[in-house]
Order: structure tokens, then C-alpha cells, then sequence
């Protein structure tokens, strides 16, 4: 079969090699697409913490089974899944506790793990599967992963509410999660959006989808401008990109009492200002993937009547151009870019 590694820098091969065998516990899956992840792009620059060069990538993959081990029920062959790619030990407190995107051991398929899912055939443990609908198209089917992860951040924002009603939000960044989060908070009841970004042609789709505001994030006076739209400071913002410009900007939306949680991927260390977080009592929240009820709510929003995959699907590689779809996601004007293997 054939295997996508990212080799160097900004470089990825096909790679020949052998197809995995089913251990106990284990699915083997045919890939149909995988979306090429905002992750997958900082590692392949060498920008991600965690994960180094070379590595294996692909973990917002849907596929269909092709084989089943004989201790595991519940799936057969030929459904079409996806799956949590966050690989638990599920013995530490945070797996005992539920909370096992925390794991104390964690490992994580297509990132850094021997496999992944841009690749013919992969297995994992069936544990981390979940069914697509049959009503899903693929390209509805590969959003269920990067959906969850705006849905867990919305939910831990809600601070014991039960939703975001009454609550003003701002999203920093446009992209695929960004977009995605004003999905989630939109289904979660927030008040009023405004969503900030560089390219207008971003503004413009976040404006489509139904985002109240959307502003230049290249405006000096960006913070005061947000604050302005809500007439006061922002419930809660939601910072997508994170480096050191929005998380200050955030800080200041945010300003006093507000909550910041931290979605993007930081490539580096940010300094936050220590003093005014302290006497001004803002949170900030780091937001981790995703648990399985955040798999059901993503399911749930996407089979919404309304909800088009296509409007964040922007771009479909056939493998053999898998180099391709990486350049045109780091070039930044698409939103989720995909690859077919199957």
C-alpha cells in the first residue's frame, strides 16, 4: 500500500510499504479522505511543539472497514467511520476521571504515532471509532473531527451553564476552526458573534455563515474596536490563531472579567501581561481536542438541516497530488483542504 510521510521540510512523499495486520481490539480501515489539518501544516514548516520531523500525518480521516478483529463487536465490515485520533492509556487519573484527551500518556494517531491516516489502510483500536451517518457526504463525514475540537472549547467556556445564552463571543482567525467555532457557538446560543481576520475574502465567508460583526484583524485599534460593537467588554473570545499578537488582543477584548480560551495551536511561548489577568480576574483557558460527547454534539450539528460541508470544504487532492494539497493549505486563502485516497 501506499503511506504519505512527511520527509523535510515542507516536503512529503508516498511512500511504499507494507499494509498493517489486525491486532486484537483492532480495525483496519480503508481511507476514503483526510483533511490536511492546521497542525499538519505548522509540523510540516517545523512549527509544531510536539510533533517533529519526520512523522506520519493524517488524523482527520474517514474511512470505510475492510476488516474487523474477533474480539471486537459493534462494527462491521464495510461501514464508513471516523475516529478520535488521541490515543489514551486510560489508566492514568485523567483517563480514570474521564477527561482522557488529558492523558498522562497520551499518544496521537497522525501525529507522531507509527501511523496515519493518510495512508490505504491503517488500524487502531476500536474504541476510537465512530460511525458516520449514512446521510453524510465524505466531505460532511471529515469535518466531524475538526468540528469536535470547537465544540469542546465552546462547552468548557460555558463555566457551568449549560450553553452560551446571553453570552457576547469573539473568534480571532477565519480559518477552518475558527469558522467551525462560530458553528459551535452559534449552536450553543450565543448572544452576538464578531470574528476577526487578515483576508477579506475569509471576513466575507464568516459574514456568510453568520457571524454578526466581522472586522480587519490588521486594525491597530482592533480591541477597542470589538469592544465598541458589544458596547463594553467580551464575554468570552476565542483565540484560533494564537501567537503573541491575538492572545494580547484577546487579553484586551477580554478585559475585565472576560474569559480567553486558547484553540489555535501556539507555535512558541507567548507573556501575557500577569498583573492586569490577576486585578482584572480574566481566565484563561487552554482547550485540549475532544471527548466523545463532542463526537455525538458534531455529529448532530452537521446533520442540522442547513449546515453545507461544501462551505468549508474548499479544495479535493487525489493522493498522487498530496505535495499539491499541502502547498495550497499553507498558502492560507482556502479553508479545509482534503485528500482523496480512495
Amino acid at each position: 500500500m501506499q503511506r504519505l510521510v512527511a520527509t523535510s521540510l515542507n516536503t512529503v512523499t508516498l511512500q511504499e510499504v507494507e499494509k498493517p495486520e489486525v491486532q486484537p481490539g483492532e480495525i483496519l480501515v480503508q481511507t476514503l479522505v483526510t483533511g490536511v489539518c492546521g497542525s499538519d501544516m505548522h509540523a510540516l514548516q517545523g512549527h509544531h511543539p510536539f510533533v517533529p520531523l519526520p512523522y506520519k500525518p493524517g488524523h482527520e480521516v474517514v474511512g470505510i472497514i475492510r476488516e474487523v478483529a474477533a474480539d471486537v463487536k459493534g462494527f462491521s465490515i464495510g461501514e464508513r467511520v471516523t475516529i478520535e485520533p488521541d490515543l489514551p492509556c486510560w489508566n492514568c487519573k485523567n483517563c480514570k476521571n474521564g477527561n482522557e484527551n488529558l492523558c498522562e500518556n497520551l499518544r496521537f494517531f497522525g501525529c507522531g504515532y507509527e501511523q496515519g491516516g493518510m495512508a490505504d489502510y491503517w488500524t487502531l483500536p476500536a474504541k476510537r471509532f465512530h460511525k458516520v451517518p449514512e446521510s453524510f457526504s465524505d466531505e460532511a463525514a471529515s469535518l466531524i473531527e475538526p468540528l469536535s475540537t470547537p465544540v469542546h472549547a465552546v462547552k468548557l467556556s460555558c463555566i457551568g451553564n449549560k450553553d452560551l445564552t446571553g453570552k457576547t463571543v469573539a473568534i480571532i482567525g477565519c480559518g477552518t476552526i475558527g469558522l467551525l467555532t462560530l458553528v459551535a457557538a452559534k449552536h450553543f446560543n450565543a448572544k452576538k458573534i464578531v470574528m476577526t481576520d487578515l483576508l477579506p475574502g475569509k471576513r466575507d465567508r464568516a459574514k456568510r455563515l453568520g457571524a454578526d460583526v466581522v472586522l480587519d484583524a490588521g486594525s491597530s485599534t482592533l480591541p477597542s474596536d470589538v469592544r465598541a460593537e458589544f458596547g463594553e467588554s467580551v464575554d468570552i473570545v476565542f483565540d484560533c490563531v494564537a501567537i503573541q499578537h491575538t492572545i494580547s488582543q484577546a487579553i484586551a477584548m477580554a478585559d475585565k472579567a472576560g474569559t480567553v480560551m486558547v484553540v489555535g495551536v501556539p507555535a512558541k511561548e507567548v507573556t501575557i501581561p500577569l498583573p492586569i489577568i490577576q486585578d482584572h480576574q480574566i481566565r484563561i483557558q487552554g482547550s485540549a481536542t475532544y471527548l466523545p460527547a463532542d463526537y455525538e454534539d458534531s455529529i448532530k450539528i452537521i446533520g442540522t438541516k442547513g449546515f453545507n460541508a461544501l462551505d468549508f470544504v474548499t479544495s479535493v487532492f487525489p493522493k498522487e497530488e498530496s505535495q499539491k494539497a499541502f502547498d495550497t493549505a499553507i498558502a492560507g486563502d482556502q479553508i479545509k483542504v482534503l485528500i482523496r485516497f480512495s
